[in-house]
């Protein structure tokens, strides 16, 4: 699923932005998948490169830079600029007394971001009032998992790293929550219409996509709810944290939250029209079935090898949902 914006964080510093786009023991839809047709993988999450090591010289200059004030409240960051590192270097500020951050839970946080070569602050979620959440372990954070992980709410962490202008951005973070998550959709299962594409799942959720043979792209958008969670609705305004696999009718898979091995969250009204009107008024817990005519997707424009006029396929579950 291709964002139109960018979350906060990732926009700023900290993430390496990369959306991309099976056998089954386990049927969402209660019905096994069409024999006939084009059948879309989900491609298996890729192990993590390795990080860069910071030099001498980085961890010196991140040495340097003081925090002062206390947790929970907008901090005051210091350094002598301009400050120069080649690779990603942090360093923890001070230690959380709260609950562990383990791998997929959801982790909310604080940060300031302060432009490297005259200490000007350029971003901060203290002042807008609006703290940022994602899951740990997901790749598009890959600069503050392995610092996270491991450590507890209240931990602050500063790190100076490149960001995407090339320019070096310090950012100073701060974990105020931690929370557990289902990794899938659990519920009661719906019998799909007759004719829609076919969804099955691997012991661990995973999807894998038939579409059938001749399937005839709709004109309209195709909502068709596979598993009905108990939670509340989702409406247009919410930020949402989900799993989703995305498929062209070719059998293409295009992009999948799968592929990364972790769900992904994101403002539902920053996003494809089909999804916000797909999503919204869904049940926490749910996994839906969307089918996206090319007008409520990307149109006639080609995005990141989505060709024009596509119609597009989506198995989401619906994890959590919350104000943006």
């Amino acid at each position: 699923m291709k964002h139109r914006t960018t979350a906060g964080l990732a926009a700023v510093a900290l993430a390496s932005i990369a959306l991309t786009g099976c056998a089954s023991s386990d049927s969402g839809d209660g019905s096994a998948a069409a024999s006939d047709g084009n059948v879309c993988e989900v491609t298996p999450a890729a192990a993590p490169s390795p990080a860069p090591s910071p030099s001498e010289a980085d961890v010196k200059a991140v040495e340097g830079i003081e925090v002062a004030g206390p947790v929970g409240k907008e901090p005051k960051v210091t350094f002598k600029a301009p400050i120069k590192v080649t690779s990603p270097t942090s360093r923890v500020v001070s230690e959380g007394t709260g609950e562990e951050l383990t791998e997929g839970a959801q982790a909310t946080i604080n940060y300031v971001v302060i432009a490297g070569k005259d200490g000007s602050t350029s971003g901060s979620t203290w002042e807008t009032k609006k703290p940022e959440s994602f899951t740990l372990g997901d790749p598009q954070y890959d600069l503050l998992n392995d610092r996270l992980i491991g450590q507890k709410v209240g931990t602050r962490i500063v790190m100076a790293s490149t960001a995407m202008d090339q320019t070096i951005q310090v950012t100073m973070v701060e974990v105020s929550a931690v929370k557990e998550i289902p990794t899938r959709a659990e519920g009661t299962a719906v019998e799909p219409k007759e004719g829609l594409p076919a969804v099955e799942l691997t012991d661990d959720g995973q999807p894998t996509v038939t579409i059938p043979k001749n399937f005839k792209a709709p004109t309209d958008l195709v909502v068709q709810p596979l598993i009905e969670g108990d939670g509340a609705k989702v409406t247009k305004d919410q930020t949402v944290t989900v799993q989703y696999a995305g498929c062209l009718l070719d059998g293409t898979s295009f992009d999948s939250s799968w592929s990364r091995g972790t769900p992904t969250s994101f403002p539902l009204n920053g996003v494809i029209p089909g999804w916000t009107n797909g999503i919204a008024g869904q049940k926490v817990g749910s996994q839906v079935l969307l089918v996206i005519p090319a007008d409520q997707a990307y149109g006639d424009q080609e995005q990141n090898g989505i060709p024009a006029n596509s119609t597009l396929v989506f198995v989401v579950d619906v994890l959590e949902a919350k104000a943006a």
